[in-house]
């Protein structure tokens, strides 16, 4: 009792005996799901499916917390804060210095990171050893080949600098060699300029094999054999064998016109054109060393030989040579006015 004589109760009974309390549910097994209290006649009415027994889920361990805890523990640790804030400076001056172009300017100009630090521990390349060349001089090649002082032989790839060499139409192989720690030596076959190859009006240096070795630049090939034509630098052999088949008369040769990609007609060096069948073009070829040796047909005024058609030949005349031959065959007259 307090002062005033009064029973002294809590604050839960006193709620409980203003606000009567609902009955409570008969204890169920431990683990067993809640049932719902069964219908009688005195229970209120319910609207809706009958309920069911709600599903009881395990529980989890709270793992969250723990990591969290562990991760405060780690930040806590003596040098830890200042280490991530200097991470985090780095990371921004680096960031800026990507963003400002100072980065690419230092590639450019010192090479890649990786290959400033291969060569600072003593890989870099000091000497560069070519051996091959002919045609191609050696700043040609190593202008090619990619290789300057900011690369580094530990990081060079040196297959990709054989592809970027054998890409120069000039060059048939290539091999490059690393000799560590410094050295790099770069061995290549050159493709042999064979002829001159005629197209759409420019003229191509190629090789046996008729792969366009370069344009033609300066008088250095003219004394090539000289072809005209849609695939005539790939008939290369055919047309030496040709030339070959006309003996003396192949200095007369000013060039080979493939035509229609099935016979060759020759322009020879007067202006002559030799017309050659497609078939049996050695045959021709006799008749027309003949013709030659017997009556210096290639001498005479004319526009060109056909000999095309088997046992037969056919001589187009220039507009001199059809006048002289007109006037030679011309009936002559005598000096009463009759003919002789």
């Amino acid at each position: 009792m307090d002062g005033g004589r009064r029973v002294l109760r809590s604050l839960r009974e006193s709620f409980a005996a203003l606000i009567p309390l609902a009955p409570a549910r008969p204890a169920t097994a431990a683990g067993a799901a809640p049932y719902a209290a069964p219908y009688t006649a005195d229970s209120p009415p319910r609207f809706g499916p009958p309920l069911r027994p709600l599903p009881q889920r395990a529980p989890r361990p709270r793992r969250t917390r723990a990591k969290w805890r562990a991760f405060l523990l780690f930040v806590e640790r003596p040098g830890v804060g200042s280490a991530a804030v200097i991470a985090l400076f780095v990371f921004v001056g680096l960031a800026g210095f990507v963003e400002n172009g100072g980065y690419a300017d230092m590639v450019a100009r010192e090479g890649a990171p990786h290959d400033i630090i291969a060569r600072a521990v003593g890989f870099p390349i000091n000497a560069v050893t070519i051996s091959g060349q002919k045609e191609l001089s050696q700043s040609d090649i190593l202008s090619a080949s990619g290789v300057s002082p900011r690369n580094s032989l530990l990081f060079l790839d040196a297959t990709e600098v054989r592809q970027r060499l054998i890409a120069l139409p000039l060059v048939k192989s290539a091999r490059v060699l690393k000799l560590y720690p410094d050295r790099l030596v770069i061995s290549i076959e050159e493709r042999q300029p064979h002829a001159l190859w005629q197209r759409d009006g420019r003229v191509s240096v190629v090789s046996a094999d008729g792969a366009v070795v370069d344009e033609l630049r300066d008088d250095r090939f003219l004394g090539l054999p000289f072809v005209v034509g849609e695939g005539a630098e790939k008939r290369l052999a055919e047309y030496g064998a040709l030339l070959g088949g006309l003996g003396d008369l192949a200095s007369r040769v000013k060039a080979g016109v493939l035509i229609a990609g099935r016979r060759w007609n020759f322009i020879m060096t007067n202006g002559v054109e030799v017309k050659l069948p497609e078939q049996d073009p050695g045959a021709a070829l006799s008749t027309l060393q003949r013709l030659q040796r017997e009556a210096r047909i290639l001498d005479k005024d004319i526009l060109s030989v056909d000999l095309r058609i088997p046992g037969r030949v056919v001589v187009r005349l220039t507009e001199e040579g059809a006048a002289t031959r007109a006037a030679a065959t011309a009936p002559r007259k005598g000096k009463s006015g009759g003919q002789t």
